[in-house]
This record gives structure tokens, C-alpha cells and sequence, in this order.
């Protein structure tokens, strides 16, 4: 009795569209942190975390930061700079009133 082995095809194929696809429907998330220590002493800790997905999946998750930013929304107008100055002169002068 013998036995043949032979090399197997898979009949079906994922294209890098089907796969960027279910990716972006499904969501994928990455996640590392970075420590830099130097004698047990802990100098630097970088945490990343990265999430891919389409803008509805995001919006799904309650992730729609862009929305309410200017730079991404162009029906928002930006704070004028000079509004946001004034401002913050106002309430350091209310400060220092309260200190003197």
C-alpha cells in the first residue's frame, strides 16, 4: 500500500482589498509600552495603543474626537487667538486680584 502526498491548493483566496476590508469593518487595536530605566530608576514610560478601523466603526465605539475639532471639521470655525488671550488675561488678572 502506498500512500501519495502531494502539495495541497487552497481553492480561496484573500486579496489584500478582502483583508484591508474586514480590518477596517472589524477593527484592530495594538497596544505596547516602553520603559527606559536606568538602575531600577524608571526615566521614561511611553504607552502606545493604536486602534485601525473605519471612521463608522469608530463612531460605534463613541470615538469622534475628530468631530468637534476644527482642524478636521471645516463647519466648525477656529477660536480666534486673541479671544482665547484675552481670556486667559482675564482670569489671571481675577487671580492675582484674589492674592493681593
Amino acid at each position: 500500500m502506498t500512500v501519495q502526498r502531494g502539495m495541497q491548493h487552497s481553492t480561496s483566496s484573500t486579496t489584500v482589498a478582502d483583508l484591508l476590508e474586514r480590518v477596517l469593518d472589524k477593527g484592530i487595536v495594538i497596544a505596547g509600552d516602553i520603559k527606559i530605566k536606568l538602575v531600577e530608576v524608571e526615566l521614561l514610560t511611553i504607552q502606545v495603543r493604536l486602534v485601525i478601523c473605519s471612521v463608522d466603526k469608530a463612531k460605534e465605539m463613541g470615538m469622534d474626537w475628530w468631530a468637534n475639532n476644527p482642524a478636521f471639521n471645516s463647519r466648525i470655525s477656529p477660536e480666534p487667538a486673541g479671544a482665547a488671550l484675552s481670556e486667559i488675561n482675564e482670569r489671571l488678572a481675577r487671580l492675582e486680584a484674589r492674592h493681593i
